[in-house]
């Protein structure tokens, strides 16, 4: 059986498939960061910055019921997008699904090729910091 992320995974790659241009998924991926949840100011502290984003990037995790759920904020457009994405993919699930489901999509999107180097930096090391929440919750 899919694990929850899988199925997310799955259902991200196809949404996209949807879009015939790189422009208009660009389009797509800001206005899901346009959507995301109010980041409370407090919670901006050097403390929940992400290291290795250009942008600032904040990032806070929380364990309940097994389960490991996110909030993120960035500064930058394109960077709140991709956070929305990570959210649908990883927040709410239980740390041993996210640690044993592969990132997939950034490659079924092609994202390391269609983000500026800095970019697919900081995603990868919001990536990072969600497996580490995810490991740190797991253990």
């Amino acid at each position: 059986m899919a694990s929850e992320v899988q199925a997310a995974q799955r259902e991200i790659v196809e949404e996209f498939s949807l879009f015939e241009d790189w422009m208009d998924r660009y389009q797509y991926i800001i206005d899901l960061g346009r959507r995301l949840p109010e980041f409370p100011e407090e919670l901006r502290t050097e403390e929940n910055r992400i290291r290795g984003c250009q942008s600032q990037v904040w990032f806070v995790a929380e364990k309940r019921d097994g389960r490991l759920y996110f909030r993120a904020i960035s500064d930058a457009a394109i960077v709140s997008g991709l956070i929305a994405l990570l959210l649908r993919l990883y927040s709410g699930r239980e740390p041993q699904d996210i640690l044993e489901t592969s990132p997939d999509f950034v490659q079924a999107l092609q994202l390391e090729s269609h983000l500026s180097p800095t970019r697919s930096n900081g995603l990868s090391s919001m990536l990072r910091a969600i497996r580490g929440y995810a490991a740190e919750a797991a253990a």
